[in-house]
């Protein structure tokens, strides 16, 4: 008898999100030398760390023996600072993912709902899945959230909204007044969550902690794997009031985030000149790219984030072809946009690498 007789239901009919291609596994699959390649599909940061963050890094792997601090005190004590918060405010997650599976752990069971936009981030709707619940995908015309749909989909079953922002794949942003007029029709059995991976690129970023300081049911994720370049090691948190922090902390697994994480974050929190520099080649880099789309003649959807979403024809016929060169990109046929592909923004030389095989793949 298969296993599966006996495994939840919901797990059967579950795919598994599937990341940006490895770098190694193209020079093996490809024949190509792992220096020869570019990975611009998985919104990286192309400088690194910041390199006080390697040092922190380094120097904490002496002390590996020691389990790491389970409650991340230091860190949590600096987030704190900065947002002028108090650390009660904030969990930490291997990732924002494993917050996200914080909220699931939380409040959802077969028989909720959440609601998402149609061209949202992938893993809300699957960590939906594990728990049983459904996923609501609301229209979103433009790429672009439609917030007074979203607050329009809510029935007496929905325990969750995302609203990422900007958002992954496309890298749109919903305003200030939008959010507002959103926030004020959300019942109260809702839990809001701001995905912010991206917020560090943005000039005017909506300020959502207003809602976490007025003690609204407000998720704020955030990352350290962006700006901060630190992907490899996984650290992730939220930002809620008190009580909502209290229930997420008795879902948190006990030393989820490891020593050598909590060290690197918080050097690369205090390292301001290192996210201006990267925030800058990232501008430079966007205007660059959506540029060069212009002059080729494709359609791309104007971005906040480190990425651009360009429509490409075959978008999974192109990224191969790109990887054939060694340049790796995203396809986008799992978000439903099959002639789309997403590139994130590298260094200039690696823009300019990636434009030049764009162009010969695309035969312009």
């Amino acid at each position: 008898m298969s296993i599966w007789n006996h495994a939840n239901s919901q797990l059967k009919d579950l795919v598994a999100y599937e990341p940006g291609k490895p770098i190694e596994d193209v020079a093996r699959e490809r024949g190509l030398r792992p220096e020869d390649i570019i990975k611009m599909a998985s919104n990286e940061n192309p400088l690194g760390p910041s390199p006080k963050a390697i040092e922190a890094m380094r120097k904490a792997v002496e002390e590996v023996h020691i389990y790491p601090d389970g409650a991340s005190w230091k860190l949590r004590n600096a987030l704190a600072e900065k947002f002028n918060l108090e650390m009660g405010n904030f969990i930490m997650g291997c990732g924002s993912n494993e917050v996200i599976e914080f909220i699931g752990h939380a409040f959802l069971k077969p028989g909720d709902n959440i609601i998402t936009a149609e061209h949202a981030f992938l893993v809300y709707k699957l960590m939906a899945k594990v728990f049983g619940a459904d996923t609501i995908e609301v229209p979103d015309p433009g790429y672009v959230h439609d917030l007074d749909a979203m607050a329009a989909a809510i029935t007496p079953q929905t325990k969750e909204v995302f609203i990422a922002n900007p958002n992954n794949p496309t890298g749109t942003l919903v305003t200030q007044e939008q959010i507002d007029r959103f926030m004020a029709k959300v019942p109260e059995h809702v839990v809001v969550v701001f995905d912010e991976a991206y917020y560090e690129f943005l000039d005017n970023p909506p300020d959502t902690l207003k809602y976490v300081r007025e003690g609204r049911n407000v998720v704020v994720l955030r990352t350290f794997s962006k700006i901060q370049g630190l992907a490899g090691t996984r650290v992730g948190y939220g930002i809620a009031n008190k009580e909502l922090i209290d229930v997420l902390q008795r879902t948190r697994q006990p030393f989820n985030l490891n020593a050598i994480a909590q060290a690197g974050a918080l050097a690369g929190l205090l390292d301001d000149e290192h996210q201006a520099k990267t925030k800058q080649i990232t501008d430079e880099g966007r205007t660059y790219l959506q540029n060069k789309f212009g002059e080729l003649g494709l359609e791309y959807i104007p971005s906040y984030a480190n990425f651009v979403l360009v429509k490409v024809g075959d978008g999974n016929a192109v990224f191969k072809a790109m990887m054939d060169k060694g340049i790796i990109v995203r396809a986008m046929a799992a978000y439903k946009l099959p002639e789309w592909v997403r590139i994130s923004i590298g260094t200039m030389p690696q823009n300019e690498r990636c434009i030049e095989v764009l162009k010969q793949v695309l035969g312009k």
